[in-house]
């Protein structure tokens, strides 16, 4: 509590001097009452130690000049009133003399002592002021992204706190005249900035000046530092979020199962569009180490010349990078990169970026290509799967429509041929037994006749396989045959001008039979509508009845088995049957590629 009065006493700016005086008379006159009832009862120097109190005090709110005043009219208050003869004025040369000497040292030292601690703690407030300052000062220039709008703020609190008429920060460099003086602010050797103030500052002012100068240079650096930092951070995020979203579209079609084509073009004009005034070539190199360029965005009348970077990344098997070219007009390629596209283990291309501008193609161009070429990559691969798969399911229907032939063949040219013999043979026999072998020749007839339906199961099971009819006259003739034996009502549209590829007319006659089959057995309808035309590259088959629907290309293993087939010529079948509405069979297959 003391410790916080005493600075409280020592203003820098002392109390009015008529305050001072009023003090200076009210302490010497209370000294004076209380010294009244110890007169000639207390030592000797009690009564000049009690006055010392208000010359302390005095002296030391209001300097050396009132302390001195009151030491020398404690002096005379002490003369008069306490030391005999009371009540009159007498100078004893050393006594007098002596007390008025150590009254006027006390205020002068006190007074002095008090000048130095009120000069500290002057200094001290400043101090805190200036740091006080400083914070405020780096809230307001740390916590903004625009340094120049935070100009104007830090000016007025500067102002403020140095209680300046105006002051000004300005980041160019401007020079100081009669009206205002000009602190420049550095950061290192460089020059950041202006602090304008006015011209006619104390001389105290200026030095304060000068200690904040310093603090206000190393936070107009930092916060200048920071706004480029956040800007760059900022631009960066920015083109790293048009590189993924570019990468999830071109993703996106990879994953959809898109024709490489399309994927080639998507991810060059992404890349194009991602990194700015720049060409783009997707090339594939050839058995003969040349290049053949697939896919790529170029800028108008400038030819794209990669042949350096083709071959070098040909040798390298890695991202290269060419800076540096260009004609003496400013023309033609002044940087490149590109990267080595690798398809399932074998180098397959390149995708190269060129700039003709002075700006180089940007540092993260051989990352942001190499992920676009994984895409490409990717596309290749599964497109080569796709091929591949669909060339050996192609191969599997092939050799199973062979062995259904083969089958068919050996059992019409075999089994079946036998099974006619075997029949001519009991009919030859049972016309020349004689007639008392009645028993025997009923017999042997019942036989013939159950020979003759497994001739005829024989004979369905060899359309199923392989019709006959489909060899000689085509897929009509053979849906007019499913039609004629089918259990339901059938009505056919065919629009067949031409024959069709063997295995597309064998695909479409087991999906006819399959369908009536079906119609008949679980459809309950009454009848079904055939529909088939041959249409430039592509043969389109629908079969609808009005049954119960319901059906599922997952619940019945034939619709399963079709629909495999249908898609192994690279065709598509789709089942409709919602309840009670019947069911289609629509199927399309490109009869140009089968």
């Amino acid at each position: 509590m003391r410790a916080n009065r005493v600075p409280s006493l020592l203003r820098p700016q002392p109390p009015p001097l008529w305050l001072g005086l009023m003090v200076a008379v009210a302490f010497i006159a209370a000294e004076t009452i209380v010294l009244f009832p110890l007169r000639g009862e207390a030592p000797t120097g009690t009564p000049a130690v009690v006055y010392l109190c208000g010359i302390l005090v005095v002296s030391m709110v209001w300097g050396a000049r009132l302390g001195v005043v009151t030491a020398v009219a404690s002096a005379v208050a002490l003369n008069y009133f306490h030391v005999p003869p009371f009540w009159t004025l007498h100078f004893i040369a050393r006594w007098d003399l002596q007390t008025v000497v150590v009254f006027i040292a006390t205020g002068l030292v006190i007074s002095g002592l008090a000048d130095v601690v009120r000069a500290r703690a002057a200094e001290a407030s400043q101090h805190r002021q200036d740091a006080d300052l400083t914070a405020e000062l780096a809230k307001r220039m740390l916590c903004t992204d625009d340094v120049r709008t935070a100009l104007g703020p830090v000016a007025q609190q500067l102002a403020h706190v140095l209680k300046l008429r105006s002051a000004a920060v300005e980041l160019e460099t401007v020079p100081g005249d009669e009206r205002r003086a000009a602190f420049p602010l550095y950061g290192g050797t460089t020059r950041l900035g202006t602090l304008l103030v006015p011209a006619d500052l104390p001389e105290q002012t200026r030095e304060r000046l000068q200690r904040v100068v310093p603090s206000l240079e190393s936070l107009l650096c930092a916060a200048l530092a920071r706004e480029a930092i956040t800007a760059s951070s900022r631009e960066r995020f920015i083109v790293l979020m048009e590189e993924h979203a570019a990468w999830r579209r071109v993703a996106t079609l990879v994953a959809r199962g898109a024709a490489p084509t399309d994927v080639f073009d998507a991810a060059t004009a992404e890349l194009c569009r991602t990194l700015g005034p720049a060409r783009t070539a997707l090339m594939r190199y050839e058995p003969d180490c040349t290049a053949t360029r697939l896919a790529g965005l170029d800028e108008p009348n400038c030819p794209l010349e990669v042949d350096h970077l083709v071959t070098t990344v040909l040798r390298t098997r890695r991202p290269t990078r060419i800076d540096g070219g260009g004609d003496a007009t400013g023309q033609g390629m002044r940087s490149a990169v590109g990267v080595p596209v690798v398809a399932q283990g074998r180098l397959w291309g390149v995708l190269a970026v060129v700039s003709s501008t002075a700006e180089p193609v940007p540092p993260a161009t051989e990352a942001c290509l190499a992920d676009f070429a994984d895409l490409i990559a990717a596309a290749i691969a599964n497109a080569g799967s796709r091929a591949q798969l669909a060339a050996s399911r192609a191969r599997i229907v092939t050799a199973a429509d062979h062995v259904r032939r083969q089958l068919e063949r050996e059992l019409h040219d075999g089994a079946l041929q036998g099974l006619v013999s075997v029949g001519l043979d009991l009919g030859m026999l049972e016309a020349t037994m004689p007639p008392e072998l009645n028993r025997y020749k009923e017999q042997l007839s019942q036989t013939t006749r159950r020979l003759n339906g497994v001739f005829a199961c024989v004979q369905d099971v060899l359309r199923g396989i392989h019709p006959a009819i489909m060899s000689k006259g085509g897929l009509g003739p053979s849906i007019k045959s499913l039609a004629r034996r089918s259990a339901v009502p059938v009505e056919l549209q065919l629009h067949l001008d031409r024959r069709l590829p063997d295995l597309a007319e064998v695909a479409a006659y087991y999906v006819v039979s399959e369908g009536l089959a079906n119609a008949a057995k679980h459809a309950h309808a009454t009848v079904v509508h055939v529909n088939a035309e041959a249409e430039d590259a592509v043969f389109r088959l629908s079969i609808q009845d009005d049954g119960v629907g319901g059906a599922s290309p997952g619940e019945q293993s034939g619709l399963i088995g079709l629909q495999d087939h249908i898609e192994a010529l690279g065709g598509h079948m789709e089942v409709l049957s919602p309840v009670g509405h019947g069911t289609a069979l629509l199927v399309k297959i490109p009869i140009d590629e089968v």
